[in-house]
């Protein structure tokens, strides 16, 4: 009898579970599906399961025919939609191998059983790289509840000898910092926020942080510079969570490198000038590392206008790579 209250869960169960366009079924096979739960049930009370699943709001397409047959038509996440799921799993180095297929697993349950053994034949974990630290999902959780709780944290920062051994920055002294926000870039995530030993925002990767801990008497510090704190504008203004001088730069590109350009700065990037075989802009950016990275793989597809000190840091870069190589 208490299996019998539950014969409409069952049905939805199976429907959400068995069904898809390619794959309907019968009244039949729902019947044979509820006797695995000790359920009897006649064919006109799972009409009318089906039409007050239909009244809840479940999408069942009914296929008319000698043997009625139903399947789930919209779902609140599509067959493709959950593909590009699955992707960015499978790409991300910050997301373990051992939670990917955690991960992959439950984005499955979202599509049919059919639609999951597809998606299935396409995971691949082998020859990608991936995290080892299995902590990052706790040391998110305890950062999202400072963030919510507005607190600030306490947590250890190592990096990696040559001996591919972990070392603890600051001799293993805790850091204290105001978590601002989580941001993840260049497959990483990154913590935002305060730290009052350099008087500044800073950033720290989350895989590299370890003993994290709520300060549940010490409340998050705003700098007044900072109280209107913008995630998206900060990203963008620290180009590749590197620090370095903020500086307005003008470059000239080939006009093949227009796709490359808006990728990199959106479509809202500055043209200024446009000639027969290039164009330049204006933008904001942080003339570190990575700036100076992206503009050395581009070659001579573009050609820095200003400021001067961009490009004598350009000139000298090159000659100390020639000098390498000239030993």
């Amino acid at each position: 009898m208490a299996n019998s209250k539950l014969k409409i869960v069952y049905i939805m169960k199976m429907l959400m579970e068995k069904s898809d366009e390619e794959h309907p079924i019968s009244i039949k096979e729902i019947i044979e599906f509820l006797k695995q739960y000790g359920i009897s049930a006649e064919r006109k009370a799972i009409y009318n399961d089906i039409e007050s699943l239909q009244t809840y709001g479940l999408d069942i397409i009914k296929i008319n025919g000698s043997r009625n047959r139903y399947y789930i038509g919209n779902r609140n996440f599509e067959l493709p939609e959950v593909k590009l799921l699955v992707d960015a799993v499978q790409a991300s180095r910050f997301i373990t191998i051992k939670k990917s297929k955690e991960l992959v697993r439950k984005l499955e349950t979202l599509v049919s059983e059919n639609d999951a053994k597809v998606l299935h034949k396409h995971v691949l974990f082998q020859d990608r790289i991936k995290n080892g630290n299995e902590t990052i999902y706790y040391n998110v959780d305890i950062i999202n509840k400072a963030i919510l709780e507005k607190r600030q944290i306490h947590f250890k920062y190592y990096e990696y000898t040559v001996d591919k051994e972990k070392r603890y920055r600051r001799d293993g002294n805790t850091y204290t910092v105001s978590p601002y926000a989580l941001c993840w870039a260049n497959e990483n995530y990154y913590l935002i926020g305060y730290y009052d030993r350099y008087n500044d925002i800073s950033h720290f990767r989350v895989d590299r942080m370890t003993s994290v801990s709520v300060d549940e008497n010490l409340k998050i510090f705003y700098k007044e510079d900072y109280k209107d704190f913008n995630l998206a504008k900060y990203s963008k203004k620290v180009f590749d969570m590197y620090s370095g001088e903020t500086e307005c730069v003008r470059l000239k590109f080939s006009n093949e490198l227009i796709g490359v350009v808006i990728d990199k700065f959106g479509e809202s990037v500055k043209i200024t000038e446009k000639y027969k075989d290039s164009f330049c802009i204006e933008e904001e950016v942080i003339i570190g590392d990575p700036f100076l990275g992206w503009l050395f793989m581009l070659g001579e597809k573009v050609e820095v206008l200003y400021p001067n000190k961009l490009k004598e840091k350009i000139e000298n870069r090159a000659e100390k790579l020639i000098e390498i190589y000239k030993r």
